[in-house]
């Protein structure tokens, strides 16, 4: 009978972990309660059809914006031209009699009024303060009639398309008083 007994408990050893093994615990019903369950379908539906539905929104805003500003780059091309005709004309002022400089005028004219057609504005920036926003301040000098941080000389003229900055104003900014 002894033997029996030996037996027994031989079989019933149970084998110890070595160091730095990971002890399993036997399974539990709590165990398996935690394991994933078959998504949610509808849910998951939900989420890719409002997920679609927001890109068709925003693809059509992108697609609109593009539109809307498609101009900007050509119009970005014409401006230089403008500021040519603008400069001859300033250079021009003794004599406004002259057909030529009439020509010049009405070629000047005709460029004001096709961007004014496609909403593109000049903004005047000559007495205001400083807009980083609007304006590129080239170099700051001292002025009689303009404090500090107040906007003196404009070099290039901005301009905006449909209320965004088309193009950046050049200007000069008052340092104040002179010495």
């Amino acid at each position: 009978m002894k033997d029996e007994k030996d037996e027994v408990k031989k079989d019933e050893t149970v084998e110890t972990p070595a160091e730095g093994e990971a002890v399993e615990s036997p399974q539990t019903p709590e165990a398996e309660e935690k394991t994933p369950a078959e998504p949610d379908w509808k849910a998951l539906y939900a989420l890719t059809l409002a997920d679609f539905d927001n890109y068709k929104k925003r693809t059509a805003r992108d697609r609109e914006e593009t539109y809307r500003y498609a101009e900007a780059d050509i119009l970005k091309d014409v401006l230089p031209s403008v500021d040519n005709l603008a400069l001859a004309l300033a250079n021009a002022k003794d004599r406004e009699d002259d057909e030529f400089v009439k020509g010049v005028k009405l070629v000047y004219d005709t460029f004001l009024a096709a961007l004014k057609e496609h909403q593109a504005e000049p903004f005047d920036s000559v007495g205001k303060e400083l807009d980083t926003e609007k304006m590129e301040a080239i170099a700051t000098l001292p002025s009689e009639e303009f404090e500090e941080g107040i906007v003196s000389i404009e070099s290039k003229r901005g301009w905006l398309l449909k209320g965004k900055v088309l193009r950046a104003a050049q200007v000069v900014v008052s340092s104040g008083k002179g010495a």
